[in-house]
């Protein structure tokens, strides 16, 4: 059985992840990420963090593949949804819609993982999502920068389908010593990531 907590399009992006950009490495992760598992919906916690961990010793593929997978997660999951809704939000005055599919985000994050605890904030033009239990981040030794890359760039191809294209920064991470995982949302015209952390963005 799927552990619990587990969402298949989790496992399912990464490997669609590292196929699409490391697919010399496939064969290696499949050893995890294996066919019959994704198939089944079966890929548990623990080859899961066999994953993150072997990724994270990768260099910069890591933040790559996270992203990507991020945004693929966030793509099958917007599919699934009625279109229509989206059609309505992009007609509500700005705030509401950024509270609307910041919440849809929220939700995505949920599916791809039940122990995430995800908080939605607008307050005053500033919107964040704040994640508790972040599957990605729970590292034995500190990690020297964010491991949130997943996450933001499934929020920022959330926020582009609800027609409010945006960077989303890291300003926390657990995996760096915070206790809670916070993501903020600004305009991409206008918005940067803090310094020495990680942002993304998704074009047009």
């Amino acid at each position: 059985m799927r552990e619990a907590g587990i969402g298949r399009v989790l496992a399912a992006s990464l490997h669609q992840g590292i196929a699409d950009l490391m697919p010399s490495r496939l064969e290696f992760y499949e050893h995890w990420l294996n066919p019959d598992g994704l198939r089944h919906g079966t890929i548990g916690l623990a080859p899961l963090k066999a994953v993150f961990s072997f990724l994270r010793q990768e260099g910069n593929l890591y933040r790559n593949v996270m992203a990507h997978a991020g945004a693929h997660a966030a793509e099958w999951l917007l599919v699934a949804r009625r279109p229509p809704f989206r059609a309505v939000c992009r007609r509500l005055p700005s705030a509401l819609c950024t509270r609307a599919a910041l919440r849809t985000a929220r939700r995505f994050i949920r599916a791809c993982y039940g122990g995430n605890a995800v908080a939605v904030r607008v307050r005053g033009g500033q919107a964040a999502l704040d994640i508790h239990g972040s599957v990605f981040c729970s590292v034995r030794d500190p990690a020297a920068s964010s491991l949130c890359g997943f996450y933001a760039a499934l929020a920022a191809r959330v926020l582009e389908a609800y027609g409010l294209p945006s960077v989303v920064g890291t300003a926390a991470c657990r995996a760096t010593g915070s206790p809670v995982c916070q993501l903020t949302v600004g305009p991409r015209q206008e918005a940067a990531s803090p310094a020495g952390q990680s942002g993304s963005e998704v074009a047009p």
